[in-house]
């Protein structure tokens, strides 16, 4: 997905409504038989299923595309302060590496752009944060592989190159 339509979207989802069961999608285990994350086609470097979703791609031997690698990095760059390392959630905020997949992309988008509050609890909105907004996919990627435990905890080992799309796609978002 490009930069501007990232940003068409993040627009978009500011109006939507946050579903009230949202609230519980943390706590569900996940069992990686009940959801296909079949890689349907490439685009220069970013991977997608069935429904034109980000997803990874983790070889056999282990090599993580650019996007779960990268989504690594951002996500214990901006999130892991409250929701623990790897997405595992912390006594401050819940796990996201299970959110991701129950959630799916775009109720993850929407929370992530506009927040949510829950009791007590806050999730502040990032939409306009750029070291969010523009690695939104990254990061999404890379819980939903953590939640399909297709990728293990800690800093991935080996990683494809980022492709010149994905690095035109951050110059254009960063500035």
């Amino acid at each position: 997905m490009s930069t501007g339509l990232r940003l068409t979207l993040a627009s978009a989802l500011v109006a939507l409504p946050i579903t009230a069961s949202a609230q519980n999608w943390s706590d569900q285990p996940v069992d990686p038989a009940n959801h296909d994350e079949t890689v349907a086609y490439e685009e220069g470097g970013r991977y997608f299923n069935e429904e034109d979703v980000p997803t990874y791609n983790v070889a056999e031997d282990g090599t993580v595309d650019w996007l779960t690698f990268s989504g690594f990095r951002r996500y214990h760059a901006e999130c892991h302060v409250c929701h623990g390392p790897d997405g595992e959630g912390s006594s401050y905020a819940p796990k996201v590496k299970n959110s991701a997949v129950h959630m799916g992309y775009y109720d993850f988008y929407d929370v992530v752009v506009n927040g949510r509050g829950n009791g007590n609890s806050v999730m502040p909105h990032f939409g306009d944060n750029p070291n969010v907004m523009c690695y939104l996919d990254d990061i999404y990627v890379y819980l939903k592989a953590r939640g399909m435990e297709a990728v293990p905890r800690g800093r991935p080992g080996s990683k494809e190159a980022k492709s010149d799309a994905i690095q035109e796609d951050e110059n254009a978002c960063m500035g």
